[in-house]
């Protein structure tokens, strides 16, 4: 609702980290961080009873790591999921993609800006994805090694048209939708119509699984 906060729960089982993201997030209008935890099992009732509208979670973390308390706030089967918004220092490709099936709407780097945390946390919170800018390099670049004929393969099975990839692949590189209506000079509400045609097809709920299966299937590759 208008005028209301954006509820944030930190997860993280170093104290100084969570007091960084807690200093950065109060200091902005309209964020306040309402909870902390210091390791995934309290994380996950933490953010149970609270229902913030964003977690924010360290990836290691005791007693249960972020990709678990992810799956189990936001992932495939949960019936009221939770924005979860992965951060952490490690950037191997494993993680990124686990996260984002198992249900993250968000990836950032430890060494991310303070801005950019506060844009994925703004982006969670109104049901948009941000994944780190050098986590998207890096998985575009591992599509170099992909098999032309093998992703052509995978991509007509799914029967996207010419027009519905194209938009994917522009998801994919973090276009907003307004942005995709510049560039293919299309309105605000066929790009939409588009997207729910491709969610529909490849059974993505989002805009972060639209860009992990584009990733995956190779529909993206570098110096597009």
């Amino acid at each position: 609702m208008p005028g209301m906060n954006i509820e944030v729960v930190v997860a993280d089982d170093q104290e100084l980290v969570r007091a960084g993201f807690r200093m950065i997030l109060d200091a902005q209008s309209g964020i306040e961080v309402v909870g902390e935890a210091a390791d995934g099992v309290e994380c996950v009732e933490l953010a149970s009873r609270l229902r913030p509208q964003v977690v924010l979670v360290d990836i290691r973390m005791p007693r249960l790591d972020g990709l678990e308390v992810t799956r189990q706030l936001a992932g495939p089967g949960v019936a009221e999921p939770l924005n979860v918004v992965v951060i952490t220092t490690f950037d191997q490709d494993n993680y990124v993609r686990t996260a984002l099936r198992n249900g993250a709407c968000g990836f950032l780097l430890k060494d991310a800006t303070p801005a950019l945390l506060v844009e994925a946390v703004h982006a969670a919170a109104r049901g948009g994805a941000l994944v780190s800018p050098a986590v998207t390099v890096r998985l575009l670049k591992r599509l170099e090694q992909a098999e032309l004929g093998a992703v052509s393969a995978g991509l007509e099975a799914v029967g996207l048209s010419a027009r519905e990839l194209d938009i994917v692949r522009l998801i994919a590189v973090g276009r907003t939708n307004q942005e995709i209506c510049d560039e293919l000079f299309l309105s605000l509400s066929t790009v939409k119509t588009y997207l729910g045609r491709v969610q529909s097809k490849i059974a993505a709920r989002n805009r972060v699984e639209i860009a992990a299966w584009a990733w995956e299937h190779g529909a993206v590759r570098p110096g597009r």
